[in-house]
């Protein structure tokens, strides 16, 4: 029987009670998982019990939570042979929307048990990582306008709840009055670029800022490469007019942003930069190196979930699960 440990916060994101995380068991217990429910209470303590989970060599962890604690869990999940299911219960829920699992609201209080409906028998995939200095993401870094703005907020929460979409947009408009961008040089595979950006953000999905814009609509989660995004211009004028265009779907070809796919990327600029890896604030010192680790982390995919977002052919399934059919 494949073993699991599905963990949640109740403290953080649009968490759950614990009636909701058992109800979510029961239906990945009914498909032949062996579940044990584990409360976390810090980031520290998130990072303890996953660790523990791949040492023990346990087949799944399921993370009821939101963007932020799924990039905590990979830090510790990938390389290994434990696989990853998000249970989105935090505000945005960005990676776990392209998924095809709904997120946890108000008006959708049964979300947790139709997502851990959806992965009891999902498929698995061998996604990317990325690395920031050595520090993971699974879907966006950035640096510039989106890391401040995660920065001031972060450093403005009470408790562990997250801020809303509303909230960051009302921000946006507000750090972009003063906002001076960062002076970046850039090399991306060999293509070299520098100059003064409002926002440079690497992406390996296909949504960005929350969900609102679709960045990368080609992105494969396995293909091996990410997104560079270059947002050249620091006006408050051009600032609203990039987000605009991003909001749109229009930023394709517009003269100011530049996009480059790439495996290996050398950052430097003039000061320390604030970043942002999946929606969390990190500081780093001029030179930052971000590498793209091929199929290091196995996920798990349920069955409406787009085959586009993968290239590669499943893995073989986990002795005992049986695996969804195709809708």
């Amino acid at each position: 029987m494949p073993t699991a440990k599905l963990i949640f916060n109740p403290t953080a994101g649009r968490f759950a009670s614990i009636e909701m995380i058992a109800a979510a068991a029961h239906h990945l217990e009914s498909a032949g998982w062996q579940i044990k429910i584990t409360q976390t209470t810090s980031r520290a303590h998130l990072t303890e019990v996953v660790r523990r989970a791949v040492q023990d060599g346990l087949d799944g962890l399921f993370v009821a939570g939101g963007d932020g604690s799924i990039q905590q869990a990979v830090a510790e999940l990938a390389g290994s042979q434990t696989a990853l299911g998000i249970l989105p219960a935090g505000t945005a829920n960005v990676l776990a929307n392209e998924l095809g699992l709904p997120g946890l609201t108000w008006t959708h209080r049964h979300a947790l048990q139709e997502s851990a409906r959806a992965l009891a028998a999902a498929s698995i995939q061998a996604v990317d990582v990325g690395l920031v200095n050595g520090m993971p993401f699974l879907s966006w870094a950035g640096v510039g306008l989106d890391s401040l703005i995660v920065s001031k907020m972060e450093g403005r929460r009470h408790g562990r709840r997250r801020f809303t979409t509303q909230q960051y947009i009302a921000s946006l408009l507000w750090q972009a009055r003063s906002w001076q961008g960062v002076q970046l040089t850039l090399d991306a595979d060999g293509e070299q670029v520098s100059g003064v950006f409002s926002l440079a953000v690497v992406s390996n999905i296909r949504h960005y800022a929350g969900g609102l814009a679709q960045i990368s609509p080609q992105a494969c989660l396995d293909d091996g490469l990410m997104d560079l995004w270059l947002f050249s211009g620091v006006s408050v004028r051009e600032t609203l007019a990039h987000a605009w265009r991003l909001y749109l779907g229009m930023h394709f070809d517009a003269q100011q942003i530049k996009r480059i796919p790439f495996r290996q990327l050398k950052l430097a600029a003039g000061q320390p930069l604030l970043a942002q890896l999946d929606g969390d604030p990190y500081e780093f010192d001029r030179h930052v190196a971000v590498e793209v680790q091929p199929g290091a982390l196995r996920l798990l995919v349920p069955s409406q979930a787009p085959g586009s977002l993968f290239s590669q052919p499943p893995l073989p399934p986990i002795p005992g699960i049986a695996i969804q059919a195709e809708p």
